[in-house]
């Protein structure tokens, strides 16, 4: 085991949860090894509207706050939610607050429901992924430069200050999404992890390629971004209960994956098989959804009997 490259990601309550519960599921994730916690950037419930959800921005500040060593992010922000300079300035505070513990997970944003009963305008992709690339010039800018002016077809800043600076050196920026043509480009130039999304996972290794072929453009060397895949998980012992769970995380979000046979569910022994598989395809980080109603037990026991063999 003992590769110490493997990291382990969990996804907090935040759909029909309480913070009770995923304040209860960050601090077990934190004790019991994993290497970061994330949430996701969705205002209503999807596909289910009735449902309450926590905003993501709020929740993982809250959840740095009552963690200690686990790293924080979004999987993903929007990038047409929150202005780019406002973002840098959002983001350099709270890495601030959290020790240097934040990643910022940024996308183009897809949910189209949600900007019109929110009122944000609705672009079409070309013009969303136009943002996205302004909106990273701009936060690697003020993270780093005393001032920061920016003229750009969607974004603007004049003169913009950031202070104080992020306590990372360079704050990991974390672009999702699987574009080849544009985002993956994006992700080549910006970004330090690339997160695959579930729908894709099967067809990691061919977009992880498409990566390296526009890394190289650039003069980038490939190995410098992690590649990461959302996934689903599911644990326990034995192995009827293990088969129970991994059928109820499937039925519960099906939309997560396009690979059941990849996920990380089954019995420790069976989880262990299929991160070497995941490895070989060359994913070294692992963000996980291990239900709805994630089960803190379940994150300590997959804490205990998965994640502190690669340690």
């Amino acid at each position: 085991m003992g590769d110490e490259r493997v990291r382990f990601g969990l996804c907090l309550p935040q759909f029909g949860a309480t913070w009770t519960q995923a304040r209860e599921v960050a601090q077990a994730a934190d004790e019991g090894g994993f290497d970061s916690i994330w949430v996701v950037d969705h205002f209503v419930q999807i596909p289910d509207e009735a449902q309450p959800v926590l905003e993501a921005w709020t929740e993982v500040v809250a959840a740095a706050a009552v963690t200690r060593r686990v790293r924080i992010g979004q999987l993903v922000l929007c990038v047409s939610y929150r202005p780019p300079a406002l973002l840098a300035k959002m983001a350099a505070t709270l890495d601030q607050v959290s020790g240097g513990r934040l990643i910022v997970g940024l996308g183009a944003g897809w949910h189209q429901i949600e900007y019109t009963e929110y009122g944000y305008p609705f672009p079409p992709i070309g013009t969303r992924l136009a943002q996205l690339g302004e909106a990273l010039e701009i936060l690697r800018r003020m993270w780093s430069e005393e001032r920061t002016t920016f003229d750009g077809k969607h974004f603007t800043v004049r003169d913009a200050p950031c202070n104080p600076k992020p306590v990372q050196r360079r704050l990991p920026i974390l672009i999702g999404g699987g574009g080849e043509r544009v985002l993956l480009r994006l992700v080549a130039r910006h970004a330090d992890i690339w997160n695959n999304l579930g729908i894709n996972h099967a067809d990691v290794a061919r977009k992880r390629d498409v990566l390296a072929a526009h890394c190289r453009a650039i003069g980038r060397d490939p190995a410098e971004i992690e590649i990461s895949q959302q996934t689903l998980g599911a644990i326990a012992v034995d192995r009827a209960a293990a088969e129970r769970k991994t059928a109820e995380v499937l039925d519960a979000l099906p939309f997560l994956t396009g690979a059941p046979d990849l996920i990380l569910a089954g019995t420790p022994d069976e989880i262990h098989a299929r991160v070497a598989r995941n490895r070989a395809l060359g994913i070294s980080t692992f963000v996980m959804n291990l239900g709805r109603q994630t089960d803190p037990e379940d994150v300590r026991l997959f804490g205990r009997e998965v994640v502190a063999a690669y340690r």
